[in-house]
């Protein structure tokens, strides 16, 4: 009896952190090995996940009436939908991804696989994200509320394209370090619950924050635009797009993912 209690607890405690750092090592190896379908698709997937979380964030802040951070905290709880879907329901999502950066550090995977994967999933949750932005945009979905929440879109767009480069790279810095940290919590969790539990938290904070993350613009901003933001074209896009996405390969590949290579890992690189 007393070992069945012992296995039981064992089975319910999470891994211990120098066990996740060779389990998203091992998940990194794996992944730069996914043949270009099986990875183009997954992203269009993931993009399309972070979409719905998108979705559900416009929605849940229109006209709360609850003030600034309850509002924020509200909307951050509905945006973790994307990250949920993603990691529970299978699927490749480019932050996420720059955890790939331990398997390349370890010599696993070459630099070449370590870009070729960014580069497939990057365009495949553009792709997704985009495409997301289209259907919801015939839809007509952003007329609830009257039109509120076209509104909403338009003002969420709107605020992103005016960011300036640098508070848009150290918010994508930001952004990525907790996004990263959800993921690696999600490695160390045994069962759905607690993975979605590892999950919102950190995405609550990074959304309720204001920090930035390029594969959510990559819904945000088009969505603004289909609704009729008038600051919201392909230049201002990209103008937002690329320091986020900078300062998310900074925020997950060296805060998160070689901070703790180096603390688990690199020992047993050089043995």
């Amino acid at each position: 009896m007393p070992n069945n209690q012992h296995q039981i607890t064992n089975h319910l405690d999470a891994y211990a952190p120098a066990e996740v750092a060779a389990m998203v090592e091992t998940i990194g190896v794996r992944k730069a090995a996914l043949s270009f379908q099986k990875t183009f698709v997954l992203a269009l997937l993931a993009g399309a996940f972070i979409a719905f979380g998108g979705m559900f964030f416009t929605v849940a802040i229109t006209e709360t009436g609850l003030g600034f951070g309850p509002t924020r905290l509200l909307g951050g709880a509905a945006f973790s939908l994307g990250l949920i879907l993603v990691v529970v329901a299978g699927a490749e999502l480019f932050t996420g991804n720059n955890l790939i950066v331990m398997a390349w550090a370890s010599r696993r995977i070459t630099l070449l696989q370590l870009l070729r994967n960014w580069l497939l999933v990057y365009f495949g949750n553009l792709a997704g994200a985009v495409a997301t932005a289209a259907i919801v945009h015939w839809s007509g979905i952003l007329g609830l509320g009257d039109g509120a929440a076209a509104g909403t879109a338009r003002d969420i767009a709107s605020a992103k394209v005016l960011l300036p480069f640098g508070e848009a790279f150290f918010r994508g810095v930001l952004c990525n370090t907790l996004v990263c940290l959800a993921v690696w919590l999600c490695v160390a969790a045994h069962s759905v619950v607690s993975k979605i539990l590892a999950i919102l938290f950190p995405i609550t904070a990074f959304v309720a924050l204001g920090f930035e993350h390029s594969v959510a613009n990559m819904y945000l901003i088009p969505i603004g635009y289909l609704a009729g933001a008038e600051n919201v074209t392909v230049m201002t896009f990209l103008a937002n797009l690329v320091p986020v996405t900078l300062g998310n390969i900074v925020g997950g590949s060296v805060l998160v993912a070689l901070v703790y290579w180096v603390v688990y890992l690199r020992d047993a690189e050089t043995c």
